[in-house]
């Protein structure tokens, strides 16, 4: 099936795009804060918890910065309004990272402000490997001020990961990080390819940051991971206050269900916003195991 998904997810382009609308709608709340706010009290009567992305990232000007300021800050309102059991996902180049850093962190510093004042939480998401560096020096800056309101993701397909989470561990106070797979091309020589090896790496850094005190969440749509880690919150006796697993909204929601029966704590990634049609296209060609998805969903129509 993999060669299909790689198919379908490069001539998607092709595809009209209320074709696409259509097809990607189940992976995406809406265009406005009101659809997601529909989508959490949904996912919360299903027993999930959920976190809020709005789409848009590698932007062109930092007057789309200031925008996408002003937007998280209405969404964090609307979170703290409708008491809403639900935090906020962010991507630097969304804030300015690749135009410049020190407007990102200024600008994400206002955002991390008002989530410290409402008692919220951000999650700082990984992008290529050209921003790490910057990513997790930015990330390091805010968790010094708000330790309590502030996260990180981390990629297990990145040869550089062990290394970094054993840095954060020992300079970032309540260190709460994301572990995923990691989704974009990158060369052999940073990033494993082997999927045997990923996941091995996965377990590894789950195990590293469990040890080392960190809150985790377990963001994976892998069945045999999922097994694996609760494998591992038994052999260790790791407290639920500890983990959360997370998916993305409209993936495998059958594995969903069977985690929140086991008795453990799911986040949902909900994304929304004008921007839908540019992420759903990178997100399926970076991720072709999500093109498979699709495509399944169209054969059950």
């Amino acid at each position: 099936m993999n060669w299909m998904n790689r198919f379908i997810a490069t001539t998607l382009p092709a595809v009209p795009k209320p074709i696409v609308r259509f097809f990607s709608k189940k992976y995406i709340a809406g265009n406005t804060i009101n659809d997601a706010v529909r989508t959490i009290n949904d996912l919360a009567d299903q027993g999930c918890i959920s976190t809020v992305d709005v789409l848009g990232e590698f932007i062109k000007n930092l007057k789309e910065a200031d925008k996408t300021v002003r937007e998280y800050l209405k969404i964090l309102n609307r979170i703290d309004k409708d008491g809403l059991n639900c935090n906020i996902s962010i991507k630097l180049t969304q804030f300015g990272l690749t135009i410049d850093k020190e407007k990102c962190y200024k600008n994400v510093l206002k955002i991390a402000k008002s989530v410290h004042e409402k008692n919220n939480f951000v999650r700082i998401d990984m992008e290529d490997s050209e921003c790490t560096t910057d990513t997790l020096d930015i990330f390091s800056r805010l968790a010094q001020k708000y330790p309590d309101n502030v996260g990180i993701v981390i990629q297990s397909y990145m040869r550089r990961s062990m290394k970094d989470i054993t840095g954060l561990l020992a300079t970032i106070p309540k260190l709460n990080v994301r572990i995923c797979k990691g989704i974009y091309i990158e060369p052999r020589d940073i990033a494993f390819k082997d999927p045997a090896i990923i996941n091995y790496n996965y377990m590894a850094l789950l195990e590293k940051l469990f040890e080392g005190g960190a809150y985790v969440g377990i963001a994976t749509h892998d069945e045999k991971l999922v097994f694996h880690s609760q494998e591992l919150i038994r052999k260790l006796d790791i407290p639920k206050d500890r983990y959360e697993f997370q998916m993305l909204l409209g993936v495998d929601e059958q594995l969903r269900r069977s985690i929140i029966a086991n008795g453990h704590r799911l986040r949902v990634y909900v994304p929304y916003g004008q921007k839908w049609y540019a992420y759903s296209l990178r997100r399926l060609k970076e991720n072709p195991q999500i093109a498979g998805y699709v495509l399944r969903g169209m054969l059950q129509r």
